[in-house]
């Protein structure tokens, strides 16, 4: 049985019409359009934080949509750990040049430099670390509104966020200061070295940004499609075996055929068991998958609402 078929029969058994309503995708890619054209008309300095994955591929297409080749009217914005997979960020420069769009890249690596950043060893995560190297472009660059691919069903403090969220003169989410958002209306006035973080996917689940992927055709990194890579199994995550990221005592070594479903820093992203090769196989893994892609391939989410949220208001994406 090919994909396609098993992907119409997982259908028909969810009740759902064959080519899973291209009316769901066509009004979740309007509201996006929506957004983005919002941002550039009440905002003096936003920015597309773009870090070449699958979800700010999809924002990137959309904003394509809006705005056509060539003429998106904010720069793309890379917050980068020096701990990316090389896929990725190979990728990444080839979309933005191929769209003809500004390209910035800030490292963690330059505010370690600087002394703004310091670990706590040399082995610990970079990720969480991003918080600040962003908030220090945000202050190089005077940003007043960041555009991210974040989604709600990703994890339960992303839920929290409205789609226009509101951050405080130190970079801040605070959940009691988030303004209404009735009737698609945004309250976007800012105070003197306040921002917004957009969300303009907010409402997309897994499912619809596979679906769009595989309707729209775009074009994703190498490794979000099934590869054979060494792994050790960790704490019930398929942990890749890398400079960053080697084997302990003990685990053994295996050579899997895998994917990645969410991409981000080396020492915290895991992949998955699969043989899908294109995104309608993916769309038929993500059907029949119950658990979040963040929960089942992120070691630093392994940790409480709580932590994610404190994690956020010190200025997290």
């Amino acid at each position: 049985m090919n994909a396609r078929t098993e992907y119409d029969l997982l259908l028909q058994g969810t009740h759902l019409p064959a080519r899973l309503s291209n009316t769901q995708l066509d009004a979740l890619e309007e509201e996006t359009i929506f957004i983005l054209r919002e941002v550039a008309a009440s905002f003096e300095r936003p920015t597309l934080l773009f870090s070449g994955g699958k979800d700010s591929l999809v924002l990137l297409k959309c904003a394509e949509k809006a705005f056509g080749a060539g003429r998106i009217p904010y720069p793309l914005l890379m917050i980068d750990t020096g701990h990316n997979f090389p896929e990725v960020t190979a990728f990444r420069d080839h979309r933005a040049q191929e769209l003809g769009a500004e390209l910035i890249v800030r490292s963690v690596e330059d505010s370690m430099a600087r002394g703004t950043v310091r670990l706590a060893h040399p082995g610990e995560s970079r990720n969480v670390h991003q918080s600040v190297t962003l908030l220090e472009a945000i202050e190089e660059f005077r940003f007043d509104a960041l555009i991210g691919g974040a989604r709600r069903d990703e994890e339960k403090a992303r839920a929290k966020e409205r789609i226009f969220s509101h951050r405080d003169a130190f970079g801040q989410w605070q959940p009691k200061d988030q303004r209404p958002e009735l009737w698609t209306l945004f309250n976007t006035r800012l105070a003197p070295g306040e921002h917004f973080r957009v969300f303009p996917i907010s409402n997309w689940t897994e499912l619809d940004v596979w679906q769009y992927i595989e309707r729209e055709h775009v074009a994703l990194p190498s490794i979000y499609y099934t590869h054979q890579r060494e792994v050790v199994e960790r704490r019930g995550l398929l942990v890749p075996v890398t400079e960053l990221t080697p084997p302990r005592d003990g685990e053994k070594v295996e050579v899997r055929d895998v994917r990645f479903r969410t991409v981000g820093d080396i020492t915290c992203t895991c992949p998955v068991d699969s043989l899908a090769a294109d995104a309608a196989d993916v769309v038929v893994e993500t059907l029949a998958a119950e658990v979040s892609e963040r929960g089942a391939t992120r070691m630093d989410d392994k940790t409480s609402e709580a932590s994610m949220e404190k994690r956020k208001k010190d200025g997290y994406f």
